[in-house]
């Protein structure tokens, strides 16, 4: 999984949509297809790019369960303008993978079917199949819009030798307590000639935007999808933002540092000491692993402010345009790719690609739903022979438990890119943080209201 993914116009997405939704019928109003357990024809899908061993293994056990359905899939990456152009010509796929923040948006529009009668016809409970916060992910206007997958739970990593160094502990890296944790940056940080060598805590501020806000008991997205930026617990979180970085620099000064970063590479900022402790989900632990003889990490939950375990949810989802051609082969195949049968023949080809490599560590799959990792985890993730790593696997399954749902919005991806443009000025000095807030909620609400919201 990448670091980051390409950031979309959604507000200019949300905008071509309004034309869309005319001659769609609204959202609200889809008519979800018939399913039937035995399909057959052919299925089209669109958005599988880049399908490592635990794609292929998936794909390849999905086919198996469809022998009466030719498979047809276009390995691009997903694109919001490529889709609604599809959408307006009627030229749709069966089915389609892409970010959950676009579910909400598509389903306002009508672009997409309900899923309901798809799940009752292949007998899957949602709530048991998946975590609640990501079913919420996917759900808009009480129905589910999408097939959910993955979920990949941020948690601080620690660097252990800057921290051991500077004489900071693992209770110190407390997100609850905002003076501990701002004391203890200041300990590990590290300068020269004005600029940072060495960041002691990186928040990823414009990166994990949500997590900090929710954190601190603020909300971006109200339960029937409208944006909520200028909540007031949003400021707080975003001072403390502001002052965490001016302890380290000021902020334009650490952000340059970290994009500089070889985060993938050979001397990426845990193996040049360049942090001492950062926040990162899940898959990160897995970048790291080639280098397990090169760092000593453990991890800590993100906390919220009543000292809680905290984590938001964040993945993808299989969904079914309106006008798919064949939603019955859609719905069966995105189901078996999400069963746990799928997820453990996953298992399997992750540990297979894992043992061919002397040295590497199973940091386990992290599914969306709890009875597959739990099974994944139970035979594929072992004891490693690095107490580090093994703490820190564990601590990202410990807090996968804890999640909440960013929120499901006809704005979604509007609503995250005001977010972090809001942040980004606040903690440049631009604006304070009231203003930024301020702005990016009236941004946001054009978005929201653009893309139909009431």
């Amino acid at each position: 999984m990448k670091k980051s993914q390409k950031t979309l116009l959604a507000v200019g997405v949300a905008t071509a949509m309004v034309a869309l939704a005319g001659c769609s019928g609204g959202g609200n109003d889809t008519a979800a297809a018939d399913f039937t357990t035995t399909p057959t024809g052919t299925l089209n899908a669109w958005g599988f790019d880049n399908a490592d061993d635990v794609g292929t293994s998936r794909l390849d056990y999905a086919k198996a369960q469809l022998k009466d359905v030719d498979i047809k899939i276009d390995q691009t990456a997903f694109d919001a303008q490529k889709f609604t152009t599809r959408a307006a010509s009627g030229s749709v796929p069966d089915i389609v993978q892409m970010d959950r923040q676009f579910v909400g948006t598509y389903a306002a529009q009508g672009l997409i079917q309900p899923l309901d009668k798809c799940f009752a016809a292949g007998d899957v409970d949602a709530d048991e199949r998946w975590y609640e916060n990501v079913v919420d992910d996917v759900t808009y206007d009480d129905q589910m819009w999408g097939v959910p997958q993955f979920y990949q739970p941020p948690a601080i990593i620690l660097n252990k030798k800057v921290m051991d160094a500077a004489g900071v502990t693992a209770d110190q890296i407390d997100t609850s307590k905002p003076d501990v944790l701002i004391e203890a940056a200041k300990k590990m940080y590290k300068e020269s000639g004005g600029n940072p060598t060495t960041i002691g805590f990186d928040p990823v501020a414009t990166g994990q935007g949500e997590l900090w806000m929710l954190g601190y008991g603020g909300q971006v997205i109200d339960d029937d999808g409208k944006p909520t930026l200028d909540d007031p617990n949003n400021v707080k979180a975003i001072e403390f933002l502001t002052e965490l970085a001016d302890a380290q620099g000021g902020f334009a000064k650490m952000k340059s540092f970290s994009d500089s970063f070889d985060t993938f590479g050979d001397n990426n900022q845990f193996v040049a000491d360049q942090v001492g402790a950062q926040l990162n989900a899940q898959w990160y632990v897995n970048v790291l692993s080639p280098y397990a003889d090169q760092v000593e990490i453990e991890a800590v939950p993100f906390r919220d402010q009543d000292g809680e375990p905290f984590s938001v949810t964040g993945g993808t989802a299989f969904v079914i345009p309106t006008g798919a051609k064949n939603p019955s082969a859609a719905c069966q195949w995105a189901l078996d790719l999400t069963s746990q049968d799928a997820w453990m023949a996953a298992g399997e080809a992750r540990a297979d690609t894992i043992a061919a490599k002397p040295g590497a560590i199973n940091t386990g799959l992290f599914t969306g739903s709890p009875e597959a990792d739990k099974a994944v985890r139970e035979k594929f993730v072992g004891d490693s022979g690095n107490a580090g790593f093994d703490q820190t696997i564990s601590t990202f399954y410990d807090v996968a438990a804890e999640g909440r749902s960013f929120g499901s919005s006809p704005a979604g991806q509007a609503i995250k890119s005001e977010l972090n443009n809001a942040i980004t000025s606040a903690l440049l000095g631009d604006k304070t943080p009231e203003k930024a807030l301020e702005d990016a909620q009236a941004a946001a609400m054009t978005a929201y209201t653009q893309a139909g919201g009431q």
